[in-house]
């Protein structure tokens, strides 16, 4: 009797990114392709990157989470003016279908959780967006004619705190988080931005402040509060900030009224 041949299955999508290996991974199992790097398929794989960068004063910070080119959020600081009133405030934005974890609270105003080292990032946590140029709330301090409501948010005066980010890759979606701390002094602000990662398995939950993928505790808070105050600045001209936000096509910057 003659063998029966099956003609292996063609992936609907066989654009692979040879910088994506979990990817290529799924892919290759769908089309039947043995390889040795797939005995543990599941296993997650973290991205890390560590820096060290104050946002100042009108200072905007474009988050490329994977290093491939395309700014997926902004962290922002900026002063205000607007209709009798004034302030001053930073702010994270996100990309068109990205995400923060956090909240709806005054006004329908959508705030940024700034959330402690080990806490979960994933599905099944509450992600917010905002369609106002600025984005979600970190920290914000605004005055009128007639008074000053002072700071709100959950990020004032914080140190190693982590914004829980959702955010895709072709289409595709994927966890991650930025660490920060952020100081105020009267109506000044200043940020600084110590750190980076993402879970490169889609959909798959990653922990505030871990660096590797394996599940044993590796966690980091990041560098110590007397780390020095030379780090780079990342202030951006108006034109600058402008042409970031305009590859994130979310406009000019602004705020509520």
């Amino acid at each position: 009797m003659k063998a029966l041949t099956r003609s292996p299955r063609t992936p609907s999508n066989p654009s692979y990114s040879p910088d994506n290996l979990n990817m290529y991974a799924l892919a290759a199992s769908a089309a039947g392709v043995s390889l040795l790097a797939l005995a543990q398929p599941s296993q997650a794989k973290i991205l890390y990157t560590k820096t060290n960068q104050i946002i100042s004063t009108n200072g905007v910070y474009p988050l490329d989470l994977n290093h491939d080119g395309t700014v997926d959020f902004l962290i922002q600081q900026q002063g205000l003016l607007s209709s009798g009133s004034e302030g001053n405030g930073v702010w994270a934005k996100e990309a068109f279908g990205n995400a923060v974890q956090g909240s709806t609270g005054l006004y329908s105003w959508t705030f940024a959780s700034a959330l402690k080292e080990g806490a979960t990032i994933g599905p099944n946590r509450r992600f917010v967006s905002n369609s106002e140029p600025a984005g979600e709330i970190m920290a914000e301090y605004v005055c009128t004619y007639n008074s000053c409501r002072g700071w709100i948010g959950q990020w004032v005066n914080v140190a190693n705190r982590y914004l829980g980010l959702r955010f895709q890759i072709d289409g595709r979606i994927h966890y991650g988080w930025v660490r920060l701390s952020i100081q105020t002094q009267s109506f000044r602000i200043t940020a600084r931005l110590t750190g980076y990662a993402y879970e490169t398995i889609v959909n798959k939950t990653i922990r505030a402040g871990r660096t590797s993928g394996a599940d044993d505790g590796s966690l980091s808070s990041g560098p110590p509060d007397s780390a020095p105050d030379s780090a780079a600045p990342v202030v951006e001209s108006a034109s600058h900030a402008g042409q970031s936000l305009g590859r994130l096509a979310l406009g000019a910057l602004g705020r509520h009224p």
